[in-house]
């Protein structure tokens, strides 16, 4: 599996690309904005795209749905239903920010925890890890997490936002403060890192595996 990724729309979002170069095929993971890019992108690979996984469902990552469905008709768009509502009002939510943005059908499938994804040879694992969004989820292989807004480098996503949940971002880190510390983590936003670089540094995430610690 090859992967890359494209910095888009006015919250530079990270929409990340997974190639399978054996199939001619990617799946899009938060296609946020700029869905002519995204498709120009895929088209250089010589691929096509085959599914959209949504980590979850605000704005900034949803808005280059409907531009790639065009693209490839009956494209199969992957969310967990805890975040239906969200995904719904995304044209609501970016006209308080006066962004233009196309509101997409409603996802095909539901996501859930412990689900399994095959793609180009590796298996992901969906995690349900809401605190962010109701919804939020990060898929989870042997050497890759696509972690959403859940994880930064250095930080985490908001928990402020409608629908947010401070509680259960916390009991979402330590999930995620159980992860192997290999796991190169590729964000929703900003540069990649790493859970052992986390752990070492973001105080965030070193606070939850504090709590795992005294779990036992």
């Amino acid at each position: 599996m090859n992967l890359s990724s494209l910095c888009v729309g006015p919250f530079e979002e990270n929409c990340w690309l997974l190639h399978d170069p054996a199939r001619a095929e990617v799946v899009a993971i938060d296609p946020g904005d700029e869905a002519a890019r995204i498709g120009t992108a895929i088209t250089r690979l010589g691929a096509r795209l085959v599914a959209i996984w949504l980590t979850h469902a605000h704005l900034d990552h949803i808005g280059g749905i409907e531009g790639l469905r065009r693209a490839w008709p009956g494209v199969p768009v992957h969310l967990h239903p805890a975040d239906a509502p969200v995904y719904a009002r995304g044209a609501q939510a970016a006209a308080l920010y006066g962004i233009p943005f196309e509101q997409p059908a409603p996802a095909d499938h539901a996501l859930a925890d412990g689900m399994s994804l095959a793609f180009a040879g590796e298996t992901f694992t969906v995690h349900h890890v809401p605190g962010h969004s109701p919804g939020q989820v990060a898929f989870v292989s042997d050497a890759h997490c696509f972690s959403g807004d859940l994880l930064f480098a250095g930080s985490i996503g908001r928990t402020d936002l409608p629908g947010s949940d401070p509680e259960a971002m916390r009991a979402s880190l330590v999930r995620a403060a159980a992860w192997p510390p290999h796991l190169v983590v590729h964000p929703g936003h900003g540069p990649e890192t790493t859970i052992g670089a986390e752990l070492a540094t973001n105080p965030f995430l070193t606070g939850a595996a504090q709590v795992l610690r005294r779990r036992g």
